[in-house]
């Protein structure tokens, strides 16, 4: 059975986070991100994002505690989540995958530091290499993490998705336009 709740993932730097704040604003839905749930739980225990990332390998509860609030949130109707695992702890939902290139990726979160005070007290990088290391450090992790807690082999997996959208090649209104567009024909079937 078809719920009224959009799952949204991506490669990190996609627009995951502001395609599904306008989404949500444009279907009158609640929003719910948990890289902001994540990137709280950093601060609050004083570390960077990607410490928590490492925390994380050896300390099971963190993904716990965030796949608890992910399932939470879907356990709502008429909400836009954007979360790594949402495809799979809410199968029921229309799942979205954004894509971008590594390069145009990194110059996005560089970029959106000075713009997000939570992803800047979170994720402190000064240079595109930088930042790239860091993706890479994050995704592995996030790998590794997902297959030994779940038995996820490969959360990237475009197969796993209902729209895959290249957000290079489309801005942020296209891409809000095709996810709700899209949504609206799937729930009409």
């Amino acid at each position: 059975m078809r719920k009224e709740i959009i799952t949204i993932t991506g490669t990190l730097g996609s627009g995951k986070s502001s395609t599904a704040d306008k989404v949500a604003n444009e279907l009158g839905f609640r929003h719910f991100s948990s890289g902001d749930f994540m990137r709280q739980l950093a601060v609050d225990m004083g570390i960077s994002l990607n410490e928590l990332g490492e925390k994380a390998q050896t300390d099971d509860s963190i993904d716990l505690k965030i796949d608890d609030e992910v399932r939470r949130a879907g356990a709502e109707e008429k909400i836009v989540i954007d979360s790594r695992l949402a495809f799979h702890w809410i199968p029921e939902s229309f799942k979205v995958y954004l894509d971008l290139s590594p390069e145009v990726a990194r110059e996005r979160i560089l970029n959106n530091l000075n713009e997000n005070a939570l992803r800047k007290k979170s994720e402190n990088s000064s240079s595109p290499e930088e930042i790239q290391a860091k993706i890479d450090a994050r995704l592995q992790s996030e790998k590794k993490r997902y297959k030994d807690l779940y038995g996820i082999e490969n959360h990237t997996d475009k197969k796993n998705f209902d729209l895959v959208i290249d957000t290079n090649k489309n801005n942020l209104e296209q891409v809000v336009d095709l996810v709700v567009s899209e949504y609206k024909k799937w729930l009409s079937r």
